[in-house]
């Protein structure tokens, strides 16, 4: 451990201190802080109705895509979705599901491309699947598409139409679709530019709701489905794929977790919850992100994601019950891979003996036995280990390599592979994703000359950054704020993710107890003051905890409530441990008002 810790210092708008201080008392200074940090300068930006939601009519292309849907439902055209295989791909696909049906589609499929036969997205061979299995009329695309040309262009000669949602960055060109939605579009002003690709097809279906109100389509034998009863799904989503958190966002999420804290949502997503043993009440939307997206993500991880979209759309708590054990089963499954995939990595990182400035600024590994289902997060545990964008490949057949990449702040990976594709075509046969998430596929033979691209490229993008990896901390918690009510409003404020980060403080404390549960994890109790705190600390280096010799350390933490046999106490979730103490200077800082 022992990260460097950095103290953000925002100033604080005076209206936003009056507010706080008109609504929060005690704690207005400490409230008004951490939300400065956060670009927020008056709390009417944290106002978390729906209500506040954008409207649908920002997005570009909104307008051709209802016409296309509108008429699919009132002639009862057949219409196929095809998904994405990871956790935004399938809440959006399980979305449409639902929400076509409750618009009275009786014919409506989906189709999620598996990643070991198709590949990503719309491509011509999962449109001959719609074609000729299910005698699509329609395609909808639901968090993919904007880079599928050849797809849309073969949909297209079929006789097929095509409507794109999604929310990845568009190329130079958009592919030949009757309708495209995305929010990043060069042509649309959309004031969320971070929606997931599941805001994007709730914001599709709010306009076709309301178009088909509009035609008279509902009415006593058909009522106008509420979209809010869909908005847990449209939460874990957007967690799950890690998008920003600006406000639009944050109302998603915080709609979604009102729902799922009152026991109103889906079936399969409370089924979920109750196989990781998370009390309803308590889910917070770190849960989204920790619990529920990586069961979903097991399912097109290793095998068909299906499994995921059956789960969400499923009626019966009975079957829903047993389908969340089955994802729950193969998330145990998907580990296993992942902490053998690690150990090869590192094994073969080792060899390098990677050091120092010895590592390279952009790290490439690959092979043969990589499992491409888990390729991406082993590139996150990897670029999280050595701070360097990475990119894991993995073989698909003789003739192309498949690569995950993930990225540090700073440096807009997309636009890295932009570039290595620029300088050198055809040595990338395709490729796309966000600033922090890519993938692309290779012929083998270039992987050496890649390798050699992409460390220069990110090289040039990590000038003037970091070069390790940092904790902002929002500063020292005076002693007296370590209480259940303090951690309590925490809470809510948020919610907290992405762009968003939950409130970090950093203190010196001293270690009253210490010892490891769980193989690898620190259990602490610490102390400031006279006010005593439990702690956790998460895998650890076992190389240096536990230590008697260390009674006092410096701790990055965020705050939590742990509840154990009905009581609840604070908690001190701790990033950082270091023996290594700030000077007195910093040691003092203080954030009371």
């Amino acid at each position: 451990m022992a990260l460097p810790v950095v103290t953000q210092s925002n100033a604080v708008a005076p209206v936003l201190l009056a507010q706080c201080q008109s609504q929060y008392g005690t704690y207005a200074g400490i409230v008004a802080h951490v939300l400065a940090q956060r670009n927020i300068d008056n709390l009417d930006d944290m106002q978390n109705s729906a209500k506040f939601l954008l409207h649908y009519q920002g997005l570009q292309g909104m307008h051709a895509a209802v016409a296309v849907l509108s008429a699919a439902v009132m002639t009862q055209k057949r219409v196929v979705i095809i998904g994405d295989f990871d956790a935004d791909g399938a809440t959006s696909t399980a979305l449409c599901m639902l929400a076509f049906r409750a618009m009275g589609l009786p014919h409506i499929q989906y189709l999620v491309p598996n990643r070991f036969d198709f590949g990503y997205g719309l491509s011509p061979q999962i449109v001959d699947v719609a074609h000729t299995e299910m005698q699509a009329e329609v395609i909808i695309t639901v968090d993919n598409g904007i880079a599928c040309h050849a797809g849309v262009q073969h949909a297209k000669s079929l006789g097929m139409q095509v409507v794109v949602t999604d929310h990845h960055l568009p190329g130079a060109e958009l592919p030949p679709a009757d309708a495209i939605v995305n929010p990043n579009r060069s042509d649309c002003g959309f004031d969320s530019k971070n929606a997931a690709g599941v805001g994007v097809a709730f914001y599709v279906l709010s306009a076709l709701r309301a178009e088909l109100q509009q035609q008279g389509w509902f009415n006593e034998h058909r009522p106008s489905p509420n979209l809010a009863s869909f908005l847990d799904i449209v939460a874990i989503g957007t967690v799950a794929d890690v998008v920003k958190l600006d406000r639009n966002n944050r109302i998603f999420v915080h709609q979604g977790l009102q729902r799922i804290r009152q026991g109103i949502a889906r079936p399969g997503v409370l089924a979920l919850f109750a196989v990781a043993g998370k009390k309803l009440q308590n889910v917070t939307s770190t849960d989204l992100g920790f619990v529920i997206g990586p069961r979903l993500n097991a399912a097109g991880r290793l095998d068909d994601m299906s499994l995921g979209i059956e789960c969400l759309i499923c009626d019966d708590p009975n079957q829903a019950r047993d389908i969340a054990y089955a994802l729950d089963k193969k998330n145990v499954e998907r580990r296993s891979i992942e902490s053998d995939m690690r150990e090869q990595a590192e094994a073969s990182l080792a060899k390098i003996q990677l050091t120092g400035t010895d590592i390279p600024h952009g790290l490439v590994l690959f092979d043969p036995d990589f499992h491409q289902g888990v390729i991406g997060i082993l590139a996150g545990r990897i670029k999280e280990q050595f701070y360097r964008p990475t990119i894991a490949f993995a073989q698909n057949d003789e003739t192309e390599l498949k690569g995950s990449a993930r990225s540090v702040p700073g440096v807009h990976i997309r636009d890295v592979l932009d570039e290595i594709n620029t300088e050198t075509p055809g040595l990338i046969t395709k490729f796309g994703g966000h600033a922090m998430a890519a993938g692309l596929s290779l012929d083998p033979a270039g992987l050496a000359d890649f390798s050699v691209a992409f460390d220069r490229k990110c090289q040039k993008h990590m000038s003037g950054l970091p070069t390790t990896a940092q904790i902002f901390s929002d500063g020292a918690l005076p002693e007296t704020y370590f209480s259940l009510e303090f951690a309590d409003l925490l809470q809510l404020l948020g919610p907290w993710g992405q762009g968003f980060q939950e409130p970090v403080f950093d203190n010196v404390m001293q270690i009253v107890q210490q010892r490891i549960v769980g193989e690898k994890h620190l259990k602490l109790v610490l102390q400031i003051g006279t006010t005593v705190v439990d702690g956790i600390a998460f895998n650890v280096d076992l190389d240096t905890w536990p230590n008697p010799a260390i009674t006092q350390a410096h701790v990055a933490f965020t705050l939590s409530i742990n509840e154990f046999r009905g009581r609840q106490s604070v908690q001190c979730m701790v990033l950082d441990l270091s023996p290594e103490l700030p000077t007195a200077s910093a040691q003092n800082r203080s954030l009371e008002a």
